[in-house]
């Protein structure tokens, strides 16, 4: 395996230590490129943290799903059995009145009739149609954010639909029962629907140990060298001056264009042909920012892990997670801001106003301080509706995998992994070319 950065992970991973602040108690913070959550539908990533040895109960923080402001309005599941836990939540959710609930469940009631299946063409907007604008604004819009990194208005309705029916439908995960033995929190199997928090740094969540656990199954892992374009010649794929029997390509879709793409112009022309049809829809993808910016004030605690924001174009962040409540120095926040737009300074300035503002109860008096930003310009896919995505398969042995491909889901760490998991079960399909090279 060969990574050009010298921090496996891609945009799940630490940062290196030499971008990490010092803490004022001096102590090392150790910062993400990104503030990332799983949930329990996420089965494979899950079985994947396990096959290489870690223990997800001790690494993931489990909470019911959560979508909380500061002032305590929002949804808050219960930590009961699906489906009695979305029913009582919404119905005990604080800040809406009776039709605001009903709305909600009539639109759950209408989804499931129609096995979560919609126009093909249709957002998520439009999906909610009869969803009470305070249902909207406090549920729908920061859950689509969330999930589809995309704002409704633009987010497609069917793989809004797709992420919700997993998410409502997952069986109960009876493994995260069993490792949970002989652990005080061991109440019952993971929902579909419960947050996973990561306790450690996301190298530290998965990147490290794949890496260890492939080495000690005889592969190779090289961090900082740079693949060039796989080249066909004498009937097998080149990587630089290597031979391989196939190769699957890992990197970015903008990255693939460019590697592909330039490769694609002094290609044998079937070869050509196969990877300029790969490339007509990756050169079609649009992709959205995202924007973590961590702050701190001393003893800052919140009532809760992760909260809710009121967000809007001057207040851009969506969330904020007390990083202190999971596995990080006191007073640490990471303020995300999805589909975000505007200058590094910009967004900083904005969230930093922002957290002021909505955080001013629990902060009393104290300012925030920024510690480090990090702004992400092509962080995820625009999850539009309609979206043509390229196909595993770019070329007869060299196949693509990427949280861009996975065609039901939006860019997600899941996506990621099952894309990974069916370009390895692709490998041993036949395939070859008709032509001598």
């Amino acid at each position: 395996m060969l990574e050009a950065s010298r921090t496996l992970g891609g945009r799940a991973r630490a940062l290196g230590q030499d971008l990490s602040p010092t803490w004022p108690a001096g102590n090392q913070a150790r910062l993400d490129n990104g503030q990332h959550i799983l949930i329990g539908a996420y089965r494979e990533t899950l079985d994947l943290i396990r096959l290489v040895g870690l223990d997800p109960t001790r690494l993931l923080l489990r909470l019911p799903l959560r979508l909380q402001f500061p002032d305590g309005s929002g949804l808050a599941l219960p930590d009961r059995p699906a489906p009695w836990n979305m029913l009582a939540g919404v119905l005990g959710a604080r800040g809406w009145s009776l039709g605001d609930k009903w709305s909600l469940l009539g639109a759950l009631w209408r989804w499931q009739k129609t096995g979560f299946q919609c126009s093909a063409g249709a957002t998520v907007a439009e999906l909610c149609v009869g969803i009470h604008p305070q249902v909207m604004d406090s549920f729908i819009n920061p859950l689509c954010v969330a999930a589809l990194n995309t704002p409704a208005q633009q987010a497609s309705g069917q793989v809004f639909l797709t992420v919700l029916f997993d998410t409502l439908n997952a069986a109960p995960y009876t493994a995260w029962l069993a490792e949970r033995a002989g652990l005080d929190t061991a109440t019952r199997p993971l929902a579909g629907t419960d947050l996973l928090l990561p306790m450690v740094d996301l190298s530290a969540l998965f990147p490290d140990a794949a890496a260890a656990w492939l080495q000690a199954h005889g592969g190779s892992v090289r961090l900082g060298e740079r693949a060039s374009a796989p080249r066909w010649n004498a009937g097998v794929w080149h990587v630089g001056d290597e031979p391989f029997d196939a190769v699957i390509w890992a990197t970015s879709a903008s990255h693939a264009v460019h590697a592909l793409g330039t490769y694609a112009s002094e290609a044998p022309k079937n070869l050509a042909l196969h990877l300029q049809r790969w490339l007509r829809p990756a050169k079609e993808l649009k992709f959205e920012a995202i924007a973590t910016v961590y702050a701190q004030a001393s003893n800052l605690v919140l009532p809760a892990p992760m909260l809710a924001l009121a967000s809007s174009p001057l207040a851009p962040a969506q969330f904020v997670f007390d990083r202190g409540q999971l596995g990080g120095p006191a007073g640490l926040m990471a303020f995300v801001a999805s589909a975000c737009t505007g200058t590094h300074d910009e967004i900083e300035g904005q969230v930093l106003a922002q957290g002021q503002g909505q955080l001013a109860h629990w902060l009393q008096g104290q300012r925030l301080v920024a510690v480090q930003t990090v702004v992400e310009k092509r962080a995820t896919l625009a999850c539009t509706p309609a979206l043509r995505r390229p196909a595993q398969r770019i070329a007869p042995g060299l196949l693509a995998c990427g949280d861009y491909l996975y065609t039901p889901y939006p860019s997600t760490l899941e996506g990621a992994v099952r894309s990974g998991l069916m370009a390895a079960l692709a490998l041993d399909e036949p395939d070859g070319f008709s032509w001598k090279s």
